[in-house]
Parts: structure tokens; sequence; C-alpha cells
């Protein structure tokens, strides 16, 4: 039985300059990555080193001496970290990648102006370095990293030998010395995960694609819904849009349990190692696109009951004591539930602690979070919301953390404002056997580490 269709099936539109034959071509240039610590720029800056490029990266961590293990695995990649001061940038650099995030004052941007080097932003130099290529692209507003791992670890275990750029750590992939986010590949197929925060996803024009589902997140839903319409729109093959009605995810109905999921797909039952219901959905996802490129059900379904998960997505960081403590990149509603209602112990309580990744998000789905903590708090759990975390640049401040808080408090909702990382420890203290502290957020980098602290590793 072959997998369902698709229900996109646009004409595409001609690539862009950026995927065609650009003199950015990486082989043998040099390229200098901002705020290269960040999970999407150093899996650019390995992807460019893995072309033959020569890549150097600076990040504002790196210069107020934070020994970040991702900027000693971009040093063990071949990439070398410089200060973020301009210095880096000569009349020799090829191009400065920058992410959105990057602000136009930054040192590295004002010598690459000064200097004339090109500024181009990440996605535009993934689309190049991809040019020519088989692509396979996965974007939607959750799940997109966790399909992305999913799809390069099947693609990978069947001999199709990709290369894989991904938004977080697979890990399967990561060691010691190798953040995991990224696996070269002796193939023309890359596979990798396209951003719709920023609109960047509208760079690629990939042969094969999945939509994992729309939601409120960095914009509104009719607008979400639009973006990823015109990115179906460039796609050259039929789009697997798991989020459209009468999609493979609309009488889905997963067997799940406290630490894996199982269902059946085209009459083969497939089992995967990972808890929720969410990651059952990005099994199918996965499963439905190797399909639809070609490769036989049975050996898929082989290849997802090996994959071990994503970092930070619901990653079970330590035991103490008969407290399990959770490490998960959960940063919107739809994701925070999802986290919660995966890992939530049935005779114990739930310490969720959440830091918000941003001003703007935190206004935009401030009524969807209140919602959602509402939903999900049962007498006896506990919520406990750190500050917003500050990227700098030029974001509107007008809102806090307490603004969550608040009404969760006049709610009837045992909810706690942490200033700092002690407070957190102090909050989670009384955790006792049986309870569960998952510990929630995108950006700030030393989540891990807090996560790490509690479980006391």
């Amino acid at each position: 039985m072959s997998p369902p269709p698709a229900t996109h099936n646009r004409t595409p539109r001609p690539p862009s300059s950026s995927a065609t034959g650009n003199p950015l071509s990486p082989i043998g240039n040099s390229y200098h990555v901002v705020g290269v610590a960040g999970v999407g720029m150093s899996a650019l800056a390995q992807a460019l080193a893995g072309t033959g490029a020569r890549v150097t990266g600076s990040d504002r961590y790196h210069d107020r001496g934070d020994s970040l293990d991702v900027l000693r695995q971009l040093a063990a990649a071949g990439i070398t970290i410089v200060p973020q001061d301009g210095s880096a940038v000569t009349a020799g650099t090829t191009a400065v990648v920058v992410s959105t995030a990057i602000e136009a004052d930054n040192p590295d941007i004002a010598a690459a102006t000064r200097l004339g080097v090109p500024v181009v932003h990440r996605a535009a130099m993934l689309a190049e370095i991809a040019g020519g290529r088989r692509c396979v692209a996965i974007t939607g507003t959750c799940g997109k990293s966790t399909v992305t791992g999913m799809v390069g670890w099947v693609l990978e275990r069947l001999g199709a030998d990709p290369t894989v750029v991904n938004g977080a750590p697979v890990l399967n992939w990561r060691t010691n010395n190798r953040i995991g986010n990224v696996r070269l590949g002796r193939s023309d197929l890359w596979v990798f995960e396209a951003d719709e925060s920023d609109r960047s996803l509208l760079q690629f024009h990939p042969d094969w694609a999945v939509i994992t589902n729309v939601s409120k997140d960095h914009f509104g839903l009719d607008e979400t819904r639009a973006l990823f319409d015109s990115f179906a729109g460039q796609v050259r093959n039929p789009v697997l849009d798991a989020s459209a009605p009468g999609g493979i995810l609309e009488h889905f109905k997963p067997r799940v349990t406290a630490g894996a999921s199982s269902f059946k797909f085209c009459g083969v039952g497939f089992t995967i190692p990972l808890a929720g219901r969410h990651n059952a959905e990005n099994a199918l996802c996965a499963a439905a696109l190797c399909g639809l490129m070609g490769h036989p059900i049975g050996r898929i379904a082989e290849a997802l009951a090996s994959f071990k998960g994503i970092h930070r997505r619901l990653e079970v960081v330590g035991r103490r004591d008969g407290v399990t403590v959770i490490d998960d990149y959960a940063h919107n509603p739809a994701k925070i539930e999802a986290a919660w209602r995966a890992v939530q112990p049935e005779g114990g309580r739930m310490f969720a602690v959440w830091r918000p990744h941003g001003y703007k998000p935190l206004a935009t789905m401030l009524e969807e979070l209140k919602a959602s903590f509402r939903a999900l708090w049962r007498p006896g759990d506990r919520v406990v919301v750190l500050p917003v975390y500050d990227a700098g640049g030029t974001a509107t401040r007008t809102i806090n953390s307490e603004a969550l808080v608040a009404p969760l408090r006049e709610a009837g909702v045992d909810a706690a404002l942490a200033p700092d990382y002690p407070a957190v420890l102090a909050a989670v203290a009384d955790a006792r056997p049986g309870d569960t502290i998952l510990v929630m957020g995108a950006r700030d980098p030393h989540l891990p580490e807090l996560a790490r602290d509690i479980a006391g590793r």
C-alpha cells in the first residue's frame, strides 16, 4: 500500500539566484559566521566547513568567557572561534553570515560594510550550499527539528548517505566532540529544517517537503497558514502537509505509553522509543515522507525503531531521590502542552519551569499561554517562570514574566516568578519521589545546565 497523497501540488517558482551558481559558492572561500553558538548558526558553520570552506565564527558568549560546549565542539570541527569585534572580517572574506537576530550595529557587520564584504542571511547561505542538489525541507510550527532528525536518520540507515542540517542535535549523532545537528554525507541528497519564524523558509525551492503543523507562534494563525502555503508553492514535488484537513493526522490514533508509542502505517507496525503523542505524529510524518521518496515502509519502520531522539526534546537529564528531571525546548503553548502531557506523572506532581524566549513572543502568545498553563495545572503542581530571556538588540521591553505569573495566581494556579537560577532551585527543592521537574524554554543556552543542576549532576 502506498502512502496517502500529499495535499499540495502546486507549480513551483523557478529557483532563486541564491541557489543557482552564485559567486558565493563555498569551496575554497572564507566565511565568517556571527552568533555561531546558536544552534542554527552552528549547523550552518559546520555545513560550510564540510563543503571545503574556511570558516571563522564569533559569539558574545565566547567574548564574555562562557565555556559553552558548543564552542568547544565547533573548534573540534575545524571552525576557528574569534572575538566578535570585527577583526576576523577582512577584504579576503567571501561573506559574513548572520541570522535575523543579529543587530545591524554588530561590529562584524560594521566591518563587512566598511570593507564591502557581502552580509548574507543564513537561510540564503544554506540555499546556496544546497543549490543543484536533491533537497528535502522540513517546516511547520512544531516538530520540525524532530522530523528532520528522523528523516535524516532513516535515510542514513537506508543507505542514502544524506547531508543533514538540523535545528537541534540528533542524539544518535551527538558525542562529546560532536554537536550532532549536522551529518555530512557524500551523496547529493540534503535534508534540512526550514524556519518560519523569520520567513526564511521562502529562500528554499526543495524537491520534497513536509509541513508538520500550523499554529500561532511568531505570527497570527492566518498569517502563518499563508506563509506555509507560499512555501508549498515553491516545492517541486507534492508536499506532505500534515496540517491539512483530511491529512495523515486527522484520524491518527497511536498507542502511547510512558516511554514509547506505536501505530500502523500502510499496514506496517511502527514502534518509536520516544514519549508523547506528538512524537508519534512526528514519526508518521517522517515515515510518510520517506515513503513518498520511494523507500520501503518496512525498512523505514526498522530505522525509526532505533532513533534515540533530539537533544532538549523531552530529554531525561537525571533522576535523583525518585524525582525525574526532564529538559525540553518547548517555548510556545502547543509545545508546552505536548511536553507536559507526555511526561505528566500519574501519581506525582509536576514542577514546570519555563523561560520565555523573547518579549515579542511573550506578548503575542500571552493569552494562549495563560489558557494552556491553567488547563495543564492540577492541584499540587507548580509553575515556575523565569524572566524573559533578553538576547539584546532592539526588542520592545514593555512586557515581562509577571504578566503571565500574576493572572495565573489569580486563577488559583500555584505559579511563582523566579528571578534567577538559584531561585528556581529553591522553588523545586520540595519535590519528592514520584514528582517530575520539566525545564522548558528556547534560546537560553544555559537551561540544560539548570536542568543538570536540579538533577544534581
